[in-house]
């Protein structure tokens, strides 16, 4: 059996890689799944799956302030959009909430814990929701 060996620096980059928000996560309120990942040089969220079973959840994007975008599925919806690392927190990017149509500025940020900070902000006032990782 062949074994592989690297460079001690080199195990040293691999095994302190700053963590990263891409992955999939459960949303706050456990209704959505969204898949954090890179779109162009920035990092973007998209609905990845809907948790919620209750009947007559909506199934397009019906408080959208557009009206063109209300026939858009929620599924695949881009919900985080913008975002670009600062050290330790994604800032300079837009969160948009389907249930209410609104869109905020945000910033993403890992807790110790490993779950996920997101903020929203409008003028001066913010709020956080606290998402887990889920895959």
């Amino acid at each position: 059996m062949k074994r592989l060996l690297l460079p001690a620096p080199l195990l040293f980059l691999l095994g302190n890689a700053p963590p990263s928000v891409e992955g999939l996560w459960r949303t706050d309120d456990g209704k959505g799944l969204v898949r954090i990942g890179a779109c162009g040089g920035d990092v973007c969220g998209w609905i990845a799956q809907v948790l919620d079973r209750t009947p007559g959840v909506p199934t397009t994007d019906i408080k959208n302030p557009d009206a063109k975008l209300r026939q858009r599925p929620i599924l695949g919806l881009p919900t985080l959009t913008g975002f670009t690392r600062n050290g330790a927190i994604w800032s300079g990017g837009r969160a948009y909430d389907p249930k209410s149509g609104n869109s905020y500025r945000a910033t993403l940020e890992l807790n110790p814990d490993g779950s996920l900070k997101v903020t929203g902000c409008v003028l001066f006032i913010c709020q956080s929701k606290r998402w887990t990782r889920a895959g």
